[in-house]
């Protein structure tokens, strides 16, 4: 099993910065791919980005530009820096973790909620 725990959400005007972040811990051995996902209410949950174990990384087009997704030196600790917010980036953002052990398992936090208003 894996545990992930986000930090770092609250309320930014536009045009603001925050930084989330993800740690993994349990059996984290294995994680191919650690992500950040949000949803907005009344919608589906998008991919924000994704950064794998080689440190590939993968955006959403509608952040690229204004996010970075990083690891820390620990490997079990993910990041997202949200640079230029805008009201359409409220939302609760969820960290995400995938191990490929034989099957697939996909692991989630609890969320944090992220608000950009004026």
């Amino acid at each position: 099993q894996v545990q992930l725990v986000e930090s770092g959400g609250g309320l930014v005007q536009p045009g603001g910065s925050l930084r989330l972040s993800c740690t993994a811990s349990g059996s984290i051995f294995s994680i191919n791919v650690m992500a950040w996902y949000r949803q907005a209410p009344g919608k589906q949950r998008d991919l924000v980005a994704a950064i794998t174990s080689g440190g590939s990384t993968n955006y959403a087009d509608a952040v690229k530009g204004r996010f970075t997704i990083s690891r820390g030196n620990a490997k079990n600790t993910v990041y997202l820096q949200m640079n230029s917010l805008k009201p359409e980036d409220t939302a609760v953002y969820y960290c995400n973790a995938v191990k490929v052990v034989g099957a697939t398992q996909t692991y989630w936090g609890q969320g944090t909620q992220v608000t950009v208003s004026s």
